[in-house]
């Protein structure tokens, strides 16, 4: 059964978005297997995703990638640090 997942993260701005995707895209997640739509919408520091699922468990393996690469830090190239 397919499945609906909204986010909301605290802060979320667009470069942090497109940041995160260019490192799923880098490990091979960015189209991840059983995702059947994705949005992100809002604005300024507040952005929001919309996921929808072939499954629970798709969205389970997803999560196995997704979290400890949320909790990486974040190298900022521009200025270097």
């Amino acid at each position: 059964m397919a499945i609906g997942v909204y986010f909301n993260p605290p802060s979320m701005n667009a470069e942090q978005y497109r940041d995160t995707i260019k490192r799923l895209e880098e490990r091979g997640a960015g189209s991840p297997r059983g995702r059947l739509y994705h949005v992100c919408f809002g604005k300024d520091n507040n952005l929001q995703v919309f996921d929808v699922w072939d499954s629970q468990e798709s969205f389970d393996a997803f999560g196995q990638v997704l979290m400890p690469l949320l909790s990486e830090p974040v190298v900022n190239t521009i200025s270097g640090s």
